[in-house]
């Protein structure tokens, strides 16, 4: 789901964001008569941080004279609830959009460009590239970001010392070797945790794997590449089957394990290496969540022959409507609260500190990684150093287009077929390859 956000946050930073709201009252986030005058703001998300999103609209609203109206529903539900809306023609100003759906919500003219709002496009210049290519379509852009993440390869340090591995591996083949070395000491059974049931988080498993190989699973025209044995996905898949059939180091069972299983099976001990998402590592450092706390370490994504330390990253954005944009000030409003949330609000991202502080969540600007009280938080569990050095490798899904969602069940069981022996894997990735060029043309 690539979504760390599963309930409320806190109001312990309420104060500072009302703090804050005061001293922005008097910048450009101010508005003049006229707009005040307007009607709220519709704002619509999923489910999360409902506290910290209401606390912060709380000071919108001081600080402009706004009102906002704001509404949200459980991300199971959320796009079939947006969509709903969007066709009914239901009041909507500014809203949550995942990266996955922007292609999409733009070829239905669902959402608009924000290209012309100089206040915001100006913040591009501290956000990190795979955000801001994130957030385009066609060549224009339709959003501020406010949260962020990549997969990441994590390692158990005191597993690694047992076996005598002096440093987590740099390539995919030293972690071949490595994890023999540790299965060979009987320290576990599949030393490699790997993730692959058929979920929302597959596609962000794989790419991964085959942006570390070099790879891409199309070019940049939008053709399918992922069947080219010379461009990564080939080298990345076949590393699988291997890992599972012929090493042993990757549980047979990788293909029934999620993302939240495989999580808290490394956190068990049971590992010593695992691909996770970024924001992971807040859980396995906490003794209260995790049997191998303290001793979790973040290494660079290792490497195939010819590629490099690269990841997949995500990001959700604040959008604006097209019934927004359409109109002057309507626009404007929603230009300002697209500000206050996925920008700065008075001299700080606030919002995105504060989902980091309170959730461990990502953020995309890169500001905030010399933010002493960021780096001072990070610094209880985990390395701010690598965390900013691997996400200026992450790289955005090369497969998001509106025909994504078919395309990912084929490929998704195009990979499980090759891992359980049933396709070579050349005939899967055919198979994925095939299914992509034949709904990009119809």
């Amino acid at each position: 789901m690539s979504n760390i956000w599963n309930g409320d946050a806190s109001r312990r930073d309420f104060l500072k964001l009302a703090a804050a709201a005061g001293a922005a009252g008097t910048g450009a986030l101010s508005l003049d008569a006229a707009a005040q005058a307007g009607q709220p703001i519709n704002f619509y998300t999923w489910s999360a941080a409902v506290d910290l999103v209401k606390s912060h609209l709380t000071a919108f609203e001081s600080s402009t004279g706004l009102k906002v109206n704001y509404n949200n529903a459980p991300w199971a539900q959320y796009r079939d609830t947006m969509v709903t809306k969007f066709v009914g023609k239901a009041p909507l100003d500014v809203m949550w959009v995942s990266d996955s759906w922007l292609p999409e919500w733009a070829e239905a003219g669902w959402i608009a460009p924000i290209d012309g709002f100089p206040s915001l496009m100006k913040y591009n210049a501290d956000a990190d590239t795979f955000c801001n290519e994130s957030m385009r379509y066609k060549g224009k852009q339709y959003g501020l970001t406010y949260y962020t993440d990549y997969m990441a390869f994590f390692y158990d340090e005191e597993m690694l010392k047992k076996a005598g591995i002096k440093a987590p591996p740099t390539t995919w083949d030293e972690l071949l070797q490595q994890s023999l070395k540790i299965k060979g000491a009987g320290l576990s059974e599949y030393p490699m945790m790997l993730s692959m049931a058929r979920e929302s988080w597959l596609i962000e498993f794989l790419s991964a794997m085959v942006f570390s190989n070099g790879g891409r699973f199309t070019d940049a025209d939008g053709s399918a590449v992922m069947a080219d044995p010379k461009r990564g996905a080939h080298q990345a898949m076949q590393w699988v089957v291997d890992a599972v059939n012929k090493h042993k180091i990757i549980s047979p069972a990788c293909v029934e394990t999620g993302e939240l299983n495989g999580l808290k099976a490394f956190g068990a001990g049971n590992h010593a290496f695992a691909l996770l998402s970024r924001y992971r590592v807040r859980t396995l450092n906490d003794p209260k969540q995790s049997a191998i706390a303290g001793r979790v370490k973040q290494a660079l994504m290792p490497m195939g022959p010819g590629g490099s330390h690269a990841t997949v990253g995500w990001m959700r954005f604040h959008g604006m409507s097209t019934q927004a944009a359409a109109d002057k000030t309507r626009a404007a409003n929603a230009a300002k609260l697209i500000e206050w949330f996925g920008g700065k609000a008075g001299s700080q991202y606030q919002f995105q500190k504060m989902l980091f502080s309170d959730l461990g969540s990502g953020f995309g600007v890169k500001e905030l990684f010399r933010d002493p009280e960021v780096q001072a938080n990070y610094k209880k569990y985990s390395d701010i150093t690598m965390y900013e050095a691997q996400q200026k490798l992450a790289r955005k899904k090369d497969v998001i287009a509106p025909w994504f969602g078919e395309w990912d069940e084929v490929n998704g069981t195009a990979w499980q077929t090759a891992v359980v022996g049933k396709s070579s894997v050349a005939a899967a990735l055919k198979k994925s390859s095939e299914a992509w060029n034949d709904l990009r043309k119809s």
